[in-house]
């Protein structure tokens, strides 16, 4: 279980949110070898987030919202993923929706950044969705498979197993409006499908799919339940420490969704 906090909350606030994070995942007797739960805060935040992870022990990974493609130079206002890895991130999102939408990410700039996360030892979440007129049209399947393909061009085996991708509908994000579970397992399983056919049936098998949109911990045991629905990247409910921890505390909602994730 991912949050990606987005542009919220400075790093007093982050470490607020860390500790209550933490406090309410223990309380509940969180098994984090069984669901892993990572924050994604700003870039200034980081540094608070790491000291307070590594200084008290803590079982959350962290990670950051974006990377350049670049690894050093003259490219201001950018954060390179060395500069990540040696703050102890485990994980990078690429080619989130927002970023594709605001800043003009294109599939190549896409795969440049996931190369770029590859080079600096960073696990990537790696985003793909669709927005609503394609979803109307029917064609959200070919869409996402096209972004897979195109983003994963010149990704290896090797590299590929250690991928999260991250299936977002972009009409269900952050609008109060969700994919229903099936929804989610079409193009998830479509995914994985794609991702044996470029690989083989191993891989893809241990390759960790999530879904984002609109996820509560209302509607998460349902998603969760999917075959093809290993997680979630979490939104807005991430900066809420007690909603997120009730996410990521899916498994207890509904007895029968208790497999690992």
């Amino acid at each position: 279980m991912a949050g990606n906090w987005k542009m919220n909350l400075d790093h007093v606030q982050a470490t607020h949110l860390v500790q209550k994070l933490d406090w309410t995942l223990r309380d509940g007797k969180h098994d984090f070898a069984a669901v892993e739960v990572a924050v994604l805060p700003p870039f200034t935040d980081i540094r608070s987030v790491q000291t307070l992870v590594d200084g008290d022990r803590l079982h959350l990974k962290f990670g950051a919202q974006d990377l350049s493609a670049h690894e050093a130079g003259a490219f201001t206002g950018e954060i390179s993923g060395q500069f990540l890895a040696r703050l102890g991130c485990t994980y990078v999102v690429v080619g989130h929706s927002e970023r594709r939408e605001y800043h003009h990410e294109s599939d190549a700039v896409v795969a440049a950044k996931l190369a770029a996360a590859y080079r600096d030892g960073l696990t990537p979440i790696f985003c793909v969705g669709e927005g609503l007129a394609v979803r109307k049209e029917g064609r959200q399947v070919e869409y996402v498979l096209a972004q897979v393909e195109a983003g994963l061009a010149d990704v290896t085996p090797a590299q590929v197993a250690s991928i999260v991708i991250a299936y977002e509908p972009i009409w269900a994000i952050g609008t109060g409006e969700v994919a229903t579970p099936a929804d989610a397992q079409e193009v998830c399983g479509a995914v994985r499908t794609r991702l044996a056919e470029l690989y083989d049936e191993p891989t893809a098998a241990g390759i960790r799919i999530l879904y984002g949109g609109s996820v509560k911990s209302g509607n998460v045991a349902a998603i969760m339940a999917e075959a093809d629905v290993d997680g979630a990247l979490v939104g807005g409910a991430s900066i809420d420490p007690v909603e997120f921890a009730a996410i990521c505390r899916y498994q207890s909602h509904v007895g029968a969704h208790s497999s690992s994730r």
